[in-house]
């Protein structure tokens, strides 16, 4: 069964993504939640039109996240944590690296970053997806609290 994505849906595709997943999927969940809609003929013209519409600005949107990303390369994040030696008390994720970016004047959401769950200090890396073509690695350190 072939959808067309009306939004973002995580290890599926971006909006704007013709996608084939399992009938099931797509009438049960997708389309009823109003993920997705059925990718007819008349759907995929409508589609293409949209696109052909929107190039332009979506050179000027990966321009600003190519921006976005070479600055954060450039930042250096600490984030301090309460620890036992080097294993912490309790753990930092994803949550905590979108506070530290908040407080470096980034304001990026928390579900666009994959760190996973670290329990140690020392340094580490997180993907930050800013756009579907732009993706870039974030390096952060985990300090304890003194």
């Amino acid at each position: 069964m072939e959808i067309i994505l009306k939004q973002d849906v995580q290890n599926l595709g971006f909006k704007d993504d013709i996608v084939s997943v399992k009938p099931g999927y797509g009438r049960n969940f997708l389309i009823p939640q109003g993920f997705a809609t059925l990718a007819t003929p008349s759907a995929k013209k409508v589609l293409a039109e949209n696109l052909k519409q929107k190039a332009h600005k979506e050179a000027k949107i990966v321009a600003d996240a190519q921006a976005l990303a070479e600055s954060l390369k450039a930042l250096e994040i600490k984030i301090s944590a309460k620890a036992g030696g080097d294993k912490l008390f309790g753990s930092v994720t994803n949550i905590d690296i979108a506070e530290a970016l908040e407080k470096a004047g980034h304001s990026i959401d928390r579900k666009f970053i994959t760190s996973g769950t670290v329990k140690r200090t020392g340094k580490y890396t997180a993907t930050v997806r800013l756009h579907r073509s732009v993706i870039v690695e974030l390096a952060y350190e985990i300090v304890a609290e003194q």
